[in-house]
């Protein structure tokens, strides 16, 4: 059964949306992300994703008031990225209330200090962030594409023993327009052990059930959530947590 998660991201301590990671096309959809949380699970979600949006272009933790609200909130399973620089951020997170980080762009600048944190705190508490264009995986809140290419990029933590992934295809981030479900077939053939999180691109009901009938573990979503495309009672009555 494919898990459902919904995504807060944050910007000032409001929930927003943004479009192909674009921070000109942020979309505020409410102040408060604890309530918002509170809302989700009440709607039957057991996880959550959390992201920091002003930290990952800062590229410094910078809404950790806005974790710790939502984890005393909710009995919610929370990950949390954006800004996770330092093992002391990792420890700051996880003390916060985060079950486990997102690491994307860390993993790709500086994949020794990650290797350091996998070995301290343990593979299960981070996923690797992998966010791809056009093969590429990009980082620093999406602003810069690196020379990593995907594969590669998860076979090499793969072998550090990472199995945590989540892969957003920035080009249909925010979209609506339909997930790249394709590209998360494909990780999962070469790959078959990954615990595979899709992001990007969801827009009703139909796209959830095209992931999932492609064997696809898990997928964030947040945009069909707020803007109402998704009938939330019937996915949960298809795809019970």
């Amino acid at each position: 059964m494919i898990r459902l998660i919904p995504a807060i991201d944050i910007i000032d301590g409001r929930c927003v949306r943004l479009t192909r990671g674009d921070y000109a096309t942020e979309k505020v959809y409410a102040d408060d992300p604890a309530a918002m949380a509170r809302q989700l699970e009440d709607m039957g979600f057991r996880s959550l994703h959390v992201v920091d949006l002003d930290g990952a272009r800062l590229r410094h933790v910078a809404n950790l008031p806005a974790l710790e609200r939502i984890a005393q909130c909710t009995g919610m399973s929370i990950d949390f990225g954006g800004g996770i620089t330092t093992a002391n951020d990792v420890r700051r997170v996880l003390a916060a209330g985060a079950r486990q980080l997102t690491i994307g762009s860390m993993a790709v600048r500086q994949p020794e200090t990650v290797a350091a944190w996998i070995e301290e705190f343990g593979a299960e508490s981070f996923i690797l962030g992998a966010d791809v264009r056009e093969g590429h995986i990009s980082i620093n809140g999406w602003k810069h594409d690196s020379d990593c290419q995907l594969m590669p990029f998860l076979a090499a933590y793969a072998a550090r023993g990472m199995r945590h992934v989540l892969c957003t295809d920035i080009t249909r981030d925010g979209m609506l327009q339909g997930p790249a479900t394709e590209l998360y077939a494909s990780i999962m053939r070469e790959m078959p052990g990954l615990d595979l999180i899709a992001s990007g691109g969801v827009g009703c009901t139909a796209d959830i059930e095209a992931l999932a009938e492609a064997g696809i573990p898990a997928v964030v979503f947040g945009k069909a959530i707020y803007e109402g495309r998704i009938d939330l009672a019937d996915l949960m009555q298809r795809f019970p947590q």
